[in-house]
């Protein structure tokens, strides 16, 4: 068995039965077309090989690391035996000459049936499950906005996904790519090509809009591009990191335009969303987590989906890697760099602020030196917390509280540390006030 297919048999045990049977299968390792430091992979179609680069390559590098210390470049073509049947394909060829005739290859993972729906992305979900099942009609166009990472992304490819596969033709572009195309458009003077591109379509998806800020020429086209279509009753999707209206240097008559059909936003998720969000990532991905772990990610690492899904994998990797059982010291090891950083944009204020909030008690009463029971609990619990989410030392702390020194913080952590070891209640507590936090 050659080194390729030594990587592949190891690969197979750590992913998932769905994840190997519906993709990784189907990768050939080409041996005469490798070398040491350059693996070389075929895949059936473009859409497998793109999907497994992006969520395998780094397991692949490690898994050829293990078996000759070489950490190789990943390549994954299309299987060469297909380009064969190009030769008897040129009638249809010629009746799709340019691949923009095509639709754009989207994140086939990217589903409605794979996203998990919670009370802050109920009504974006619902949206755009209605705008996929009948497009172009009363929502239209379809305006996502929120922060990063929340899902916007994966709900308006759940939408072009949906409609590939009723034989819709669906163009998904970043604003970026979008204004690159345009430019280099207009360099070679083939805009009629552009046009052709974006307006011949069924659904047009653009994401990251905010970006249209300040480019006339672009807005200008875009705004062509815009009409055509919805004159059309072709479907428009946008988003958007903010409301249309507070997009600075998007021209009036296209904010308007955005706001013709419907905008729906999507908040921070709560923490039981959270939760589920990484409970449904472990099960699609055949990774075992256990309850500590899924708490501490969803109480620790913020609200960008994207980036606890990061975590969940580099998670998974360093424990097959290094022969390590999955545990809640050695998640906390793995990704606290990340958790440092996150820590540096936490300030003590903001965490006093949240408790009194939630508790009910007066900010100036928690940072006194009353002592009623309900204000010392507050207390201890911001002290806990200011030391579990930022990089203030206890000395630091100390010195915010009015304390005598640091002895007495020290103190407060192993009380508050007892109090946790026989209060189940306390721990919901904490996590729910530590999701706050993280959402400022």
């Amino acid at each position: 068995m050659n080194i390729g297919n030594r990587v592949l048999k190891k690969l197979k045990e750590e992913t998932s039965n769905k994840d190997w049977n519906r993709y990784i299968k189907n990768l050939s390792y080409s041996e005469r077309d490798s070398k040491d430091t350059f693996a070389q992979f075929y895949a059936p179609n473009i859409l497998l090989a793109r999907w497994i680069k992006t969520k395998y390559e780094f397991q692949l590098k490690h898994l050829f690391e293990l078996e000759n210390k070489i950490k190789p470049h990943i390549a994954i073509s299309i299987n060469k035996d297909l380009n064969l049947k190009k030769e008897s394909n040129k009638t249809k060829q010629n009746n799709e000459q340019n691949t923009h005739t095509k639709s754009t290859i989207l994140n086939p993972s990217f589903t409605f049936e794979s996203f998990i729906i919670g009370g802050s992305n109920q009504f974006a979900y619902t949206t755009a499950k209605s705008v996929a099942e009948k497009p172009g009609t009363s929502y239209n166009p379809l305006f996502l906005y929120g922060g990063v990472g929340l899902g916007k992304t994966h709900l308006i490819q759940a939408i072009g996904n949906y409609q590939i596969s009723l034989g819709k033709k669906v163009i998904y572009t970043t604003f970026e790519q979008f204004m690159n195309k345009f430019t280099s458009h207009l360099r070679t003077q083939t805009m009629d090509r552009f046009r052709e591109h974006f307006r011949e379509c069924d659904i047009l998806i653009i994401d990251d809009i905010q970006f249209l800020s300040g480019k006339e020429q672009t807005q200008e086209e875009f705004f062509h591009t815009f009409n055509e279509l919805h004159q059309a009753k072709k479907q428009i999707i946008i988003t958007s990191d903010r409301q249309p209206n507070k997009i600075k240097g998007l021209v009036d008559r296209l904010k308007s335009r955005f706001e013709w059909g419907l905008m729906a936003d999507i908040q921070p998720p709560e923490l039981e969303t959270k939760i589920a969000i990484i409970q449904k990532k472990c099960e699609i991905d055949g990774i075992t987590l256990n309850g500590d772990i899924i708490n501490f990610l969803a109480s620790n690492m913020g609200n960008n989906i994207r980036e606890i899904e990061g975590a969940i994998i580099k998670l998974n990797a360093y424990a097959g890697l290094m022969n390590q059982k999955l545990t809640l010291e050695f998640a906390h090891n793995v990704i606290k760099d990340q958790l440092i950083e996150k820590q540096k944009n936490i300030s003590i204020e903001t965490i006093v602020s949240v408790v009194s909030k939630e508790l009910n008690v007066k900010l100036s009463e928690i940072t006194s030196k009353k002592r009623t029971r309900i204000v010392v609990r507050a207390r201890r619990i911001s002290i806990y917390l200011i030391r579990e989410l930022t990089s203030n030392s206890m000395p630091q702390i100390a010195v915010f509280f009015n304390m005598k020194d640091h002895t007495a913080v020290s103190h407060t952590m192993k009380k508050v540390q007892e109090m946790l070891e026989n209060d189940e209640n306390l721990k919901v507590l904490f996590e729910e006030l530590s999701n706050k936090i993280n959402q400022k």
